[in-house]
């Protein structure tokens, strides 16, 4: 199965709520009236559009409604989709390039996003590409998170740099860009610690990494994804902006859109935050992280 399909039947839940309520509303309207803009509103909030995100959704279709004057409100479908394709493909860099080598990616989130399965998964991505790939275990703080890296490192078939529980994370990272320097390694992927309860304390851990890498690999192209759980919907849009305040962000790893019927939320974050959406997963398999591409987005949604 394609990636195409796999977007298409991880987005189901989602198209049948937010599309499926869309049809089945438009059908039931003769004229394109306030009425049909109330009842549309309440559909995208409940898809976790976001009220900021719905409201410039709505304005910008009433504004095509009435310059392009449609009375038909099964045209309005398509309008929408044009307006929400826009928005997702705003995002600079969206999706990946494997061929952006060498990099260095730090990978930062909450516990229970994805955070480890998506830096494993990236590391399959990479090595399909046929780069040469390593993983810093730089999540000292949590138990089981060295642990958990090193299995995916296995499934993946790459190499895991690593310290004991407790170690200093810049240490880590020290430990693998030399390591990365040493083997010529096109990607350097780096777990962190996933506390946001204690900003100072995860602010100054981040800022220390970025140093150590700044520093051994000044030369090297280096990214921030943020890993962010669909699932949770707005709440995600709530911690995305946490994170803003204390790392750079330049793009997020949406986990789980296939476990959610608010699909929606991918598009609040792209509007309201301004951070490219960079690859989305829409399965447990190892290959089920894949780039963001906003025109394959809205076709898997709207599409019938």
């Amino acid at each position: 199965m394609g990636f195409f399909e796999k977007l298409k039947n991880g987005l189901k839940k989602t198209k049948e709520y937010f599309v499926g309520g869309i049809n089945k509303l438009l059908a039931g309207f003769g004229v394109v009236d306030d009425e049909l803009f109330d009842e549309l509103e309440d559909i995208m909030i409940t898809s976790d559009f976001g009220v900021e995100t719905t409201e410039y959704i709505l304005d910008e279709l009433r504004r095509r409604v009435k310059s392009k004057k449609i009375t038909d409100p099964m045209e309005v479908k398509g309008e929408l989709k044009d307006i929400i394709a826009g928005i997702l493909a705003d995002g600079a860099e969206s999706g990946i390039d494997p061929e952006s080598v060498p990099v260095v990616i730090t990978v930062i989130g909450v516990n229970g996003v994805g955070k480890t399965t998506s830096i494993g998964k990236l590391a399959t991505f990479y090595k399909k590409h046929g780069k040469s790939v390593l993983l810093a275990a730089g999540d000292t703080f949590r138990a089981a998170a060295i642990e958990q890296l090193e299995v995916w490192a296995g499934r993946a078939g790459v190499d895991i740099i690593k310290q004991k529980e407790g170690s200093d994370p810049a240490a880590v990272l020290f430990d693998a860009c030399n390591a990365a320097k040493a083997r010529n390694i096109d990607v350097l992927i780096c777990d962190t610690a996933g506390r946001l309860h204690n900003k100072k304390n995860l602010m100054a851990e981040l800022a220390k990494m970025a140093k150590v890498a700044g520093r051994e690999m000044p030369d090297v192209k280096r990214e921030t994804f943020l890993v962010l759980d669909a699932t949770t919907g707005q709440n995600a849009v709530n911690q995305a902006r946490a994170f803003m305040d204390v790392a750079d962000i330049s793009g997020i790893i949406l986990t789980k859109l296939d476990g959610s019927s608010k699909g929606g939320i991918i598009v609040s974050i792209c509007r309201e935050l301004k951070i490219p959406v960079r690859l989305v997963g829409v399965g447990e398999k190892a290959d089920d992280l894949q780039p963001f591409n906003a025109a394959d987005f809205a076709d898997a949604l709207f599409d019938d």
